[in-house]
């Protein structure tokens, strides 16, 4: 039974394909139209994973929409009555989504054969809460989803059992977690759609001087929360976005009020310089967030049977507030797989119709990431010829996996910066050793670097590493498995000195644990670095400059040519800059001048 899930007319359009309860494919549409966040229709998306498994849209037997225009329909005619502008934009939305058939059948030129499909349409929430649960480790979980917006709720909690979930309770416009982060980001001069997560880490370089303030904000009990809405716009206005176009990165119109400048002072201008009150916001806004939390997560304990918890929306990118809860929180293990933002709803969609609706049982669990697209040698060989990089003196070789391995691991350990592209594309914001950037944990000024020649941000954002699962307990304590990326850990004291590049002022990293069954060719390269170097871990960050992730060879050669990278390894061959230093070594029995490889 195939099963196409499908995130459309929402940030981060997105497609998953689940063949017979396993999934096969998932990718953003944002990796092949370049525009981050992408919304509108995931045509590309979609197109890549019926390819993927060999499939034509004639051999889908469901698709699975990740929104129910009917979901707490009473709310939304409430809400349209009072914010008729809201409502507008919203119904543009439902309409588009409602057209998805068409849609497909446009995209595949299907109108002498309709595409016999089933629709099925999933509340968002309910889609979150399965793309954590029914992915995750667990038989039994609590599960919980929170953002912005989403078919008119910003919170949903559940227990899962086996194939099934009891939802518990939901949280519903206008307020919301999501939406209260969103308005402070904006308030501190980060209006970019999905920039709270630099404020989660300017957040480490303040104290939570405001946070009697903050607790007035956003009130909580216990399992409950609402915001103060004298502090907020959205409530009288409506929320404006644009999700439809996906030709532009969705933007959300002004969320925070007049009332709230007036009790916090003046909001800093995007181009202001960053002072010392800003991070003293953020760091009262994120403890305000942790609390809450906190709170939530162990009323949910008390609702659970279980010893696992399940985290999925945009909240659970906070892998801050995700760390206070591995600490906090009466949970012996948490799972937050790798796109738990709107992208994640695919997978979601798909899911929950497997299970919820058709009644089948699990027999799927995601141990990995790589599920986006893959290039073959062929293909990075014609993209090589293609931007003439052997013609331009770039130094072009191929090497055995064993050799690569040693010359990347003594490039990192050299100080240099290596592009490292290899396999199947993440699925996800966080590059998980197939499209990273690789850099030397040990450098205390490696992060300038990175941030200055290749990432071009602000220099207050923290590196994250990846280490060898089995050395993780060494250095952090805690040998649970991180695979994802999406909760920091604090770093044993006595490690700092090893690790100054990829941990962050709080003393805390972003921590990826690398397996050496699920990604056996970056283990093979963090382990060569650790014989060079005895530190088992690198930086490792996303293989972009202000862009979406890379997916394809033809984007990496492009990013690595107009950054200040080192060396770009792509599947088995390793490329050097005009000029760069040759390995002696690396002309050994065995090395093969790329021009001697046929193209």
């Amino acid at each position: 039974m195939n099963i196409l899930g499908i995130n459309a007319y929402h940030a981060s359009a997105s497609a998953a394909l689940v063949c017979d309860g396993r999934l096969v494919a998932a990718a953003e549409e944002e990796r092949f139209n370049r525009v981050k966040y992408a919304a509108g229709f995931p045509g590309r998306a979609i197109g890549y994973c019926l390819k993927c498994a060999g499939l034509t849209v004639a051999d889908l037997d469901y698709i699975a929409v990740a929104r129910d225009p009917w979901a707490r329909i009473g709310r939304k005619f409430f809400h349209a009555i009072r914010l008729p502008a809201f409502a507008r934009e919203r119904a543009k939305a439902w309409s588009a989504s409602a057209n998805i058939p068409e849609a497909l059948a446009a995209l595949f030129e299907t109108d002498a054969k309709p595409i016999r499909a089933k629709f099925h349409r999933v509340e968002h929430h309910r889609a979150h809460l399965a793309s954590a649960f029914f992915v995750s480790p667990f038989e039994q979980a609590a599960v919980l989803s929170a953002d912005g917006l989403g078919d008119f709720a910003s919170t949903m909690w559940a227990i899962g059992e086996g194939n099934r979930m009891q939802i518990r309770g939901t949280i519903a416009f206008p307020h919301s977690l999501g939406i209260y982060y969103t308005a402070l980001s904006q308030y501190l001069g980060f209006w970019n759609f999905g920039d709270e997560y630099k404020v989660m880490g300017l957040a480490a370089y303040g104290e939570p001087m405001y946070l009697d303030e903050f607790r007035r904000i956003l009130i909580a009990d216990g399992v409950r929360f609402r915001l103060a809405l004298e502090y907020f716009t959205h409530s009288r206005h409506g929320v404006e976005m644009t999700w439809q176009d996906a030709a532009n990165s969705p933007m959300v119109g002004r969320l925070f009020s007049q009332y709230l400048e007036e009790r916090l002072g003046r909001a800093r201008g995007s181009n202001d310089p960053l002072e010392q009150k800003h991070k003293n916001v953020a760091a009262s806004l994120q403890a305000r967030l942790e609390e809450v939390l906190v709170q939530l997560i162990m009323s949910l304990r008390k609702q659970s049977r279980s010893n696992a918890l399940c985290l999925a929306g945009g909240v659970a990118f906070n892998c801050v507030a995700n760390g206070k809860l591995a600490r906090q929180a009466p949970f012996e293990s948490i799972f937050v797989q790798p796109a738990a933002g709107d992208a994640g709803l695919a997978v979601g969609a798909a899911f929950y119709l497997w299970h919820e609706v058709l009644g089948q049982s699990r027999r799927f669990e995601m141990r990995h990431a790589f599920w986006g697209p893959e290039y073959s040698p062929a293909e990075i060989k014609m993209a090589i010829a293609a931007h003439n990089l052997y013609e331009d003196g770039f130094a072009v070789k191929e090497e055995n996996e064993d050799r690569l391995a040693q010359l990347a691991a003594r490039a990192i350990a050299d100080g240099k910066v290596v592009g490292w592209f290899s396999g199947r594309a993440e699925w996800g914001p966080r590059s998980l050793g197939n499209r990273s950037i690789l850099a030397d944990p040990r450098r205390a000024g490696m992060s300038d670097i990175l941030n200055r020649r290749i990432k071009h941000r602000e220099s207050f954002r923290p590196f994250a590493p990846s280490i060898l699962a089995e050395r993780s307990a060494e250095f952090f304590g805690s040998s649970k498995p991180s695979p994802f990326m999406t909760v920091a850990y604090a770093l044993r004291p006595e490690k700092r000195d090893l690790l100054p590049a990829a941990t962050h002022v709080d003393g805390t990293c972003r921590l990826q644990t690398v397996d050496r069954d699920t990604n056996p060719r970056f283990w093979k390269l963090i382990q060569e670095f650790a014989k060079l170097t005895g530190v088992p871990a690198v930086v490792n960050t996303s293989f972009n400059d202000n862009e979406p992730m890379v997916c394809s060879p033809s984007e990496a050669i492009d990013c690595f040519q107009r950054t200040h990278m080192d060396m770009l390894v792509m599947g088995n061959i390793m490329i050097r800059k005009p000029g760069s230093p040759i390995d002696k070594a690396s002309l050994e029995p065995g090395s093969r001048h790329i021009s001697e490889v046929s193209r």
